[in-house]
């Protein structure tokens, strides 16, 4: 059997934090959004040698007969020569781009040899005042036990020198105290800004009263963010959750940033005694950890921002309209960001306070600290309704923060289940149960985003409200599943992962290759994060060899090669970096002239399908339906952030073929701001 055609996975991730990389570049972005950019790239790199490269250093060790498709050596160095290169551009950026832009603004980010007298005397005093009160150098000595560092933080690598020996000695820069960057005196209209690097270096002479500080370079290690929870089925899950929080501090190393000005010798040096593998270097310059540009100063004008887009309303719920009365009678969808989040707690309020709600279920896998939506649940059970909440502990680097807002939960009365062994509960629904004309009705919210309100300013997301039973039937099932009342929920018109959603997929793929063989119309047009899963992939070129036209928007992972010769002629895809992240799931199967419209949580990927408790939905208003329609033609007509996906993984940006620019992302807000006029 030939082996099907692929991007590798790992790779096709950094072709897409290359994307992130192209904002800071693109000359129409404001100044403070490509620090922005900058930021999210550094920031998305240091999880991905996290997770992923840290993973592929563990298959390094498995033994010979452990059959892999892969070479996990071979992958290892390929990431390695991408992430140099992008680190190098990165580089190039900052100096080329966005100092020389700050600088037009009066702004100057200025490094320790570029400092006046005045500023040097403020800087003095700022180091005995705010940092020498938090720092302690560590000597560099092999086999020395206290000798740790810790993840994600920034060290310097001190150089010292006596009349009669040469040593090594860390100081870490405390940026948790300081915050990276420093405000100076400013001169006349020019404002000054300082790493707070630069300030210990000017000064940490002052650190050692006998030894002279020949150098100093910049280093930071990055660790395994895996817990490693051998056994889910057995014991406390939660315990286990929480003992891997800790163990996850003090992970293996996956990625040793060093300032690649450092003498190959110290190097070594610094290397034996950390116990560093020669996988693990990885030079960069004489900054790192440039997700700190998160908190860059704002000393620019509104121009050198995105113009705001203060959040629309929804004229179905404004004027205050009774929500259940709303939606007793039709089916309300919203679209984050672009629409205030404020809808879904208000729907949650409104639960929490009305005298006919008897009770609300709901999932939740990131919530935002503190968060809106577990204070409704709080209130909800302090008013005496009967409140369920599925809390996903195994949400990565949200478990901390779960397991807190769980805590707060279960102390107000809330019944709260968690996770379940060998599976991820992913999925974002509600259920709120109301006593009418002497039965029960259902009130539901089904989602392709998190209940989180902070991350909803800025993810690209869908909700849709419903008190349809065409919905709640299958959300009781689900709910009942996550209960521990039943096994197996008994579906009938959702899609539910690990039960029906892959048979379900590939059926509709399959009657869009039939359609196309009978000479009907056919065509398949998907928006997700990623996509990964060889199986959907492999239905995907089927379809494309038998003249399915197919349309992908991806932002993310794409192991699907599209446009190539024989395989996946008729496949186009497309991914969108703009100022808000593109996060919703939709799904859209032609079906010989009469479109099915589906949306929710899943990606195609193997975990999605296989791993998780997923929920795609249909919609089958057709008002609804020719919404979403008209939200993703306007996507893929956009000519301004949408990046061509081709076989070389390029990154090009979509030839602008007519006159009239279009950016999708301020045509839909646009588009919604007409709509409910």
């Amino acid at each position: 059997m030939a082996k099907l055609k692929l991007f590798d996975r790992e790779l096709s991730w950094l072709s897409f934090n290359n994307r992130v990389l192209q904002e800071c570049i693109d000359p129409h972005v404001p100044l403070y959004e490509k620090i922005k950019f900058m930021a999210i790239f550094s920031s998305n790199l240091d999880e991905f040698f996290r997770v992923r490269v840290a993973s592929l250093r563990n298959l390094l060790n498995l033994k010979k007969d452990k059959k892999l498709k892969f070479t996990p050596k071979q992958l290892l160095k390929d990431i390695h020569n991408k992430v140099s290169a992008d680190q190098q551009l990165l580089g190039k950026i900052l100096k080329e781009i966005i100092l020389p832009q700050l600088q037009d603004r009066n702004i100057f980010l200025i490094n320790d040899s570029e400092l006046n007298e005045n500023q040097l005397l403020y800087a003095e005093q700022y180091f005995n005042n705010q940092i020498l009160p938090f720092i302690k150098p560590l000597k560099l000595i092999g086999g020395d036990d206290s000798l740790f560092l810790q993840n994600k933080t920034l060290y310097l690598l001190a150089e010292t020198k006596s009349p009669t020996d040469s040593e090594l000695y860390l100081v870490e820069i405390p940026v948790r105290h300081t915050g990276r960057f420093i405000l100076l005196p400013p001169d006349g209209k020019k404002k000054y800004v300082i790493f707070v690097d630069d300030i210990l270096r000017l000064f940490i002479q002052k650190l050692f009263q006998t030894r002279k500080v020949t150098f100093c370079y910049s280093i930071k290690l990055t660790r395994d963010a895996e817990m490693y929870i051998d056994d889910e089925f057995s014991g406390n899950l939660l315990e286990k959750i929480k003992e891997g929080i800790n163990r996850r501090k003090k992970g293996i190393p996956s990625r040793f940033l060093y300032d690649e000005s450092m003498p190959s010798g110290i190097l070594k040096k610094a290397r034996t005694i950390l116990e560093l593998h020669k996988d693990d270097l990885v030079p960069g310059g004489r900054y790192h950890n440039f997700n700190d540009f998160f908190g860059f100063p704002s000393l620019a004008t509104k121009k050198d921002f995105d113009k705001p887009q203060p959040a629309l309303p929804c004229k179905d719920f404004d004027h205050g309209k009774n929500i259940f009365k709303v939606l007793s009678e039709k089916d309300v969808l919203i679209h984050f960001p672009y629409q205030t989040y404020d809808y879904v707690i208000n729907f949650l309020n409104n639960a929490a306070t009305d005298p006919l709600v008897t009770e609300i279920k709901i999932t939740l896998y990131r919530v935002a600290d503190p968060s809106k939506v577990i204070e409704s649940l709080i209130l909800a059970a302090q008013n005496g309704k009967s409140v369920t909440a599925f809390v996903e502990l195994k949400a990565r680097f949200d478990e901390e923060s779960n397991i807190q807002g769980a805590d707060a939960l279960e102390e107000a009365g809330v019944k709260v289940l968690y996770s379940i062994p060998g599976i991820k509960v992913h999925s974002k629904i509600c259920q709120v149960t109301r006593i009418e004309n002497g039965g029960l009705k259902y009130y539901s919210y089904l989602a392709t985003g998190n209940f989180n309100e902070k991350t909803a300013k800025v993810y690209s997301d869908s909700g849709l409200f419903t008190s349809n039973v065409f919905y709640t039937k299958d959300l009781n099932q689900v709910f009942a599943f996550l209960d521990g009342q039943i096994k197996e929920p008994e579906i009938e018109n959702l899609l539910v992962a690990p039960f029906n959603m892959r048979p379900v997929f590939e059926k509709l793929i399959k009657n869009e290759i039939s359609n196309a063989r009978k000479g009907r119309p056919s065509g398949i047009t998907i928006k997700l994060n990623s996509l990964q899963d060889p199986e959907m992939i492999k239905l995907l070129y089927k379809a494309s060899k038998n003249g399915v036209p197919v349309k992908i928007i991806v932002r993310g992972i794409c192991c699907l090669i599209p446009g190539a010769e024989g395989l996946s002629e008729n496949i186009e895809v497309l991914s969108i970096i703009d100022r808000y992240l593109e996060h919703a799931r939709y799904y859209i199967f032609e079906n010989n002239g009469n479109p099915m419209y589906l949306m929710g949580s899943a990606d195609w990927m193997t975990r999605n399908l296989k791993r998780r408790v997923e929920v795609i939905f249909p919609i089958i208003d057709n008002a609804l339906k020719k919404e979403i329609q008209h939200i993703i033609d306007l996507q893929w007509q956009d000519n301004k952030k949408a990046r061509l996906i081709d076989p070389q993984q390029n990154n090009d940006y979509k030839p602008q073929l007519s006159s009239k620019p279009a950016r999708s992302q301020q045509q839909v807000y646009n588009y919604i701001k007409r709509k409910n006029r």
